[in-house]
């Protein structure tokens, strides 16, 4: 356990290493935060008028209209289509600096865009998945919440390369997907130690700072003082906020050094083959 957070913080520190370098590369996921909120507030008023949340509340699933689930499915294909173009501007930009480049935050945006067919039909996939994996939660009991749990999981694992394979070739979304379920099989070990390293290491540090911000919001609170307690609170929240866009610019950073890695395009700045070698060791 002790070796593996060891590996894992080595891993990180790696990424962060990448990310020193070019801090630009944390707009991405900055605007991929601001988008996926307008995504989320432009398909929740038609939901609010359609009574959907007041239907799944009181668990009647079976009586959404037909509307709902179609408008429930173009949700998940925008937001996935929001989330995919501005991860995909990220680990290009990764990509060239990687190689030894210097990138901008438009050669990302540039990538990005050259890749806009590729990441529809893979944002198409995802959608589709995850309708699926919601439809078992929603219809199959406890029964389908543990199933659609684990082909989640599963369907993680599968597509964590996706994204760098749409970065660095020529190729559709299907064959993306089969390329990074293949990449992962040949370099598959007891457990995805560097992208469960950054989640865990941000997990505990977020939780840190939150019991944190509680104790500042209550010691504000104890002194009655308006100003203080909306201070505290707007502390906590750009603190959170900032270790979530630094975790996903480390996670995009780590899959682009990995996909080079498992692809055979050699070492790259900052990671050294044998330590992503031990974080993903071939299966016996």
């Amino acid at each position: 356990m002790f070796e593996r957070f060891s590996r894992s913080w080595t891993l990180i520190k790696a990424s962060a290493g990448v990310l020193s370098k070019d801090k630009e590369l944390l707009v991405f996921p900055l605007l991929s935060g601001i988008a996926t909120l307008l995504v989320m507030a432009s398909f929740a008023l038609p939901l609010i008028g359609m009574g959907v949340f007041e239907q799944l509340g009181e668990h009647r699933a079976d009586a959404l209209p037909v509307g709902a689930y179609v408008l429930g499915f173009l949700f998940y294909l925008v937001q996935y289509i929001v989330i995919f173009f501005f991860n995909t501007a990220l680990v290009g930009a990764a990509m060239i600096r990687l190689r030894g480049g210097d990138p901008t935050v438009a050669d990302g945006l540039r990538i990005a865009m050259s890749k806009l067919p590729a990441i529809f039909g893979y944002a198409l996939i995802a959608a589709t998945v995850g309708m699926i994996l919601r439809a078992l939660q929603e219809r199959a009991g406890w029964l389908g919440r543990w199933v659609a749990g684990f082909l989640g999981m599963a369907w993680t694992v599968a597509s964590f390369l996706v994204v760098p394979v749409l970065v660095s070739r020529e190729v559709g979304a299907m064959d993306a997907v089969k390329e990074s379920a293949s990449l992962l099989r040949k370099t598959w070990g007891e457990n995805v130690i560097g992208q469960g390293g950054i989640g865990l290491v941000f997990g505990l540090i977020t939780f840190a700072a939150i019991l944190l911000g509680v104790a500042l919001v209550v010691g504000a609170a104890m002194s009655q003082s308006v100003v203080l307690i909306v201070a505290a609170v707007a502390l906590v929240a750009i603190v959170v906020l900032s270790l979530a866009l630094v975790q996903t610019a480390l996670s995009g950073i780590y899959s682009a050094a990995l996909y080079r890695h498992a692809s055979g395009e050699g070492d790259s700045d900052g990671f050294e083959g044998a330590l992503l070698s031990q974080a993903f060791a071939a299966k016996r």
